[in-house]
């Protein structure tokens, strides 16, 4: 069973139709226990950073650690991915989950913000998530503020500066598009991450 998370931040409905319609077990819940029973784990999000302040004021934050040191497959989604960082300059008071190193920036004046619409992801060789999808294929993001480009990037996306578009370590992995909006692209990609065995 695929657990979606909710934490009054995602977006929530779309996210479990698309897994729904690959066939999989999933639950969309705010329930740590659930959380913690599941097989893999989805922390979807849109909106303020500041709305990830919702797992730290319940224990799912602690759950959710937990399930990626027990190795169990984690997709972290737009704001989910940006939890995976040590923060951003959206919120500087809430703080991320610390696992890939940088803090999450908005985009510079150069370019129109939000980031919003259709763009090609620059994939790097060897990932696990991305490796049914052809090359240069298009994603759709809606977003003001981005990740940077760490050891652990498997795929950039260029809009003014070059960001995160995808990080993998071991069992987890975030996306700053949204998949589910993704057509067939982001169907492979959650398709993929379905079929992940932990590690």
């Amino acid at each position: 069973m695929i657990a979606i998370v909710d934490y009054g931040a995602g977006n929530l409905n779309s996210v479990k139709k698309a897994f729904s319609w690959l066939g999989s077990t999933v639950a969309v819940t705010s329930q740590p226990e659930v959380v913690a029973r599941a097989g893999k784990i989805v922390l979807p999000g849109v909106g303020h950073f500041s709305a990830l302040a919702g797992l730290a004021r319940t224990s799912l934050a602690d759950t959710l650690l937990d399930g990626i040191r027990s190795g169990k497959p984690f997709l972290g989604i737009c704001l989910g991915m940006q939890w995976l960082f040590q923060g951003s300059n959206e919120a500087t008071e809430t703080p991320g989950a610390g696992i890939f190193p940088g803090i999450c920036k908005k985009f510079p004046q150069t370019v129109k913000s939000p980031h919003v619409g259709w763009n090609n992801l620059v994939t790097s060789p060897g990932s696990r998530l991305l490796g049914a999808l052809p090359k240069n294929a298009f994603v759709y993001y809606t977003h003001s503020f981005y990740a940077p480009v760490i050891e652990a990037t498997t795929a950039e996306s260029e809009y003014g500066p070059r960001f995160s578009a995808v990080v993998e370590q071991d069992s987890v992995f975030g996306v700053q598009f949204h998949p589910e909006k993704s057509g067939d692209a982001g169907l492979s990609i959650l398709r993929t991450f379905c079929e992940l065995e932990s590690c």
